[in-house]
């Protein structure tokens, strides 16, 4: 059986993600990956371009891991203090959640998306907590929060 080879134009479930080089069968190229701009033919030229392209791609990658780094490290010397309204035994009225964290690090200079905040369940004591900050699906920051009782 002859096999054609293409150029992912963006993600084909069981079959790879943009700018992968596959081989499939002529009909599934013709009929469903072309027509739809999933995939075009790898000519010689498509080929080195997409390497040259990969190339500048992982230098690009390789200098924002480096400011990545650098921004988890002042991100875990940070200690977060929120003030919130606490009843008896430290228990909070409400609690403390992935908003006023944003906002906390926004105010201290940070641009953190608020989706990157992962707090599992809402804070509802006061103390030291432990929030993960994701910069890059390689680089997370843990990020000190501690929450004070408002006078």
């Amino acid at each position: 059986m002859a096999q054609v080879q293409l150029i992912l134009q963006e993600a084909v479930s069981n079959l790879g993600e943009a700018g992968d080089l596959v081989h499939v069968r002529p009909g599934y190229a013709r009929n469903y990956l072309i027509p739809q701009g999933k995939a075009i033919f790898a000519t010689e030229g498509r080929v080195r371009e997409l390497e040259h392209h990969r190339r500048v791609v992982s230098e690009k990658v390789a200098q924002q891991m480096v400011g990545l780094e650098a921004k988890k490290a002042r991100i875990e010397a940070l200690t977060l203090e929120i003030p919130a309204r606490v009843g008896e035994e430290g228990k909070l009225f409400g609690s403390v959640t992935v908003l006023q964290i944003h906002e906390r690090l926004a105010a201290q200079g940070f641009e953190i998306e608020r989706r990157r905040i992962a707090l599992g369940e809402p804070i509802k004591e006061t103390g030291e907590h432990r929030v993960t900050v994701k910069l890059h699906r390689d680089i997370s920051a843990e990020l000190k929060v501690t929450v004070t009782a408002e006078e």
